[in-house]
């Protein structure tokens, strides 16, 4: 088998701790930029307009939503591929696996967004941003644990990245639902084009990635025009790309392009979405831009939120005899692993871009602050839990 086909446990959590730890130096960079005399040239450099025209075609943005649009499409593909690949013959493949992630990942959804719509029910601009809360960034996370080394269990590991998966979908089906601007059919009709096109040649056994990235830039083209947040393409194209070639069963060309972005994404389009959209200038800050609903919501939904619901709900799935703790975890280490889960930091940056784009009221800073705030927070919490109650030689239980 070709060795780009095999995914090791090991190495995908060591790229993905680092490339936490380098997504926590893109946006510390970020808000040191924008606190800086460097902060117009910040500024500036995101509102940069950049523009494609190809007849009637003609797509004008400011290099940021380019970031955002553009760049974090190819990190939804990456994540549709992964989650196919686990759905198929990784981890989510096995039933007994899928309980509890998938149970803590509803309660992580869920007990946030109603800490945050408990706190800016009276506000309609405010309350778009229930969702905000509900995310988790699995890169930070793995980054988070990373410092603990060899105690972490593997177990423990395959546990949060599996309720990031679920958390994902989460995110992907409120995206669809829930933050889509005025629709247009034609546009919605292109797409639908492209994805009878995906299908048909997906059944017929054509395997050359190349000619399913064509399509999926048409669609994304087409779904960016719809009014459709146009990243939900990548993963609608991610659901297409086949598992395997029909010549030769041990080449999967789903693996090799999930393998040849992993990097990429890591490295490269999450750090530069950081450093986009991290840059908080603190100057002028008073006390009540801290304290009133959106910063509030965001926070406490990420720090208390994703404790009470992650851990909340596998405890009763647990206790209701529905599913069992994975080997080597305990109660601590599942309660810490729950307060990891309030790192929210990408997914939830992402979703606040989309929640206040139509407001006329900008919480840009609010949910910014309340995201930096209840990350930093659920990221030392999980830490000192962890550190406390994993034991020193962990050796013998991976």
């Amino acid at each position: 088998m070709n060795n780009k086909n095999k995914f090791h446990l090991s190495h995908f959590f060591q790229m993905d701790s680092a490339s936490g730890l380098l997504l926590m130096a893109a946006a510390i960079f970020a808000m040191v930029l924008a606190n800086s005399p460097f902060e117009s040239l910040y500024q500036q450099l995101l509102d940069v307009p950049v523009e494609i025209r190809i007849g009637a075609l003609h797509i004008h943005k400011p290099l940021l939503l380019w970031i955002n649009d553009g760049l974090m499409a190819i990190f939804f593909f990456h994540v549709g591929l992964e989650l196919k690949r686990e759905l198929m013959e990784g981890e989510l493949s096995q039933p007994k696996n899928v309980v509890l992630p998938a149970i803590g990942a509803i309660g992580g959804m869920l007990i946030p967004a109603l800490i945050y719509i408990a706190l800016n029910y009276d506000n309609p601009n405010a309350i778009q941003g229930w969702a905000i809360p509900a995310a988790t960034d699995i890169a930070f996370a793995l980054g988070v644990l990373s410092l603990l080394g060899s105690r972490v269990p593997t177990s423990l590991k395959v546990f949060l990245t599996s309720l990031a998966i679920f958390d994902d979908i989460g995110a992907i089906v409120i995206i669809a639902f829930f933050y889509t601007s005025k629709i247009s059919m034609l546009a919605l009709i292109f797409v639908g084009t492209c994805l009878c096109l995906l299908f048909f040649i997906n059944r017929k056994g054509v395997d050359s990635k190349s000619i399913y990235i064509v399509i999926g830039i048409i669609m994304w083209t087409s779904m960016l025009k719809s009014g459709v947040h146009a990243t939900l393409s990548a993963v609608l194209l991610a659901a297409f790309i086949p598992m395997k070639t029909k010549d030769n069963p041990t080449d999967s060309p789903l693996k090799d392009l999930e393998h040849d972005l992993h990097t990429v994404v890591a490295f490269f389009v999450l750090p530069i979405f950081a450093f986009a959209n991290a840059g908080i200038n603190f100057a002028g800050i008073e006390a009540n831009q801290l304290i009133h609903g959106v910063p509030l919501g965001v926070a406490l939904g990420l720090f208390l939120g994703k404790q009470l619901g992650v851990f909340g709900f596998c405890w009763f799935a647990i206790k209701l005899k529905l599913t069992t703790l994975p080997s080597n975890m305990n109660w601590a280490s599942l309660y810490g692993t729950a307060a990891l889960c309030g790192i929210g930091f990408t997914m939830s940056l992402f979703i606040g871009s989309l929640a206040f784009e139509e407001t006329e009221i900008n919480y840009l800073f609010d949910e910014r602050i309340g995201i930096i705030l209840g990350s930093i927070a659920s990221g030392i919490t999980g830490y000192v839990i962890l550190n406390r109650y994993l034991p020193i030689n962990n050796d013998t239980k991976k």
